[in-house]
């Protein structure tokens, strides 16, 4: 197996273990790259389930993000130093769009998590355990991808 499938692997894995999707992308692929932090992954904790079980985005495609800003992102106001960061989250965005048809965690899994009624369905009918961990292996890989794409050639 690729080390761009065991990464994702590992980010289903700690899904399946109980974090939500945005903190197993983010607690995965900040691993991977060194990036320690002792915030990972409680700050992604309100992100899952489309934030707070929202619906709205994905979880699993924020922890992307989040993980694409730790490494490519800038703590200077800089428009520059930006639009690496916003150019991959941008690819990161599109390419989990055209793979699922969505964003929207709503509409992935076909639930209305803001709903307790739905939510319980989800839960009784293994949504979570089913499609998921589909999404957290997608955003691990296209991030390692950009983790192939961008090395420097003496790398």
């Amino acid at each position: 197996m690729s080390q761009r499938n065991d990464v994702a692997e590992e980010a289903v894995r700690n899904f399946l273990k109980g974090y939500n999707c945005a903190q197993s992308v983010l607690l995965t692929i900040a691993s991977h790259n060194k990036l320690k932090n002792t915030l990972i992954p409680k700050i992604a904790t309100g992100f899952g389930s489309g934030i707070s079980r929202c619906g709205s985005v994905c979880g699993a495609l924020t922890g992307g993000v989040m993980a694409t800003g730790m490494k490519y992102g800038t703590n200077k106001p800089s428009q520059e130093e930006r639009a690496k960061c916003y150019e991959l989250a941008h690819e990161l965005y599109t390419k989990f769009a055209q793979r699922h048809g969505t964003v929207l965690c709503k509409e992935l899994i076909g639930y209305d998590l803001s709903i307790t009624e739905e939510l319980d369905k989800a839960k009784s009918e293994k949504v979570f355990e089913k499609k998921c961990p589909d999404f957290v292996r997608t955003v691990a890989q296209i991030l390692m991808d950009f983790d192939t794409k961008n090395k420097p050639p003496h790398q």
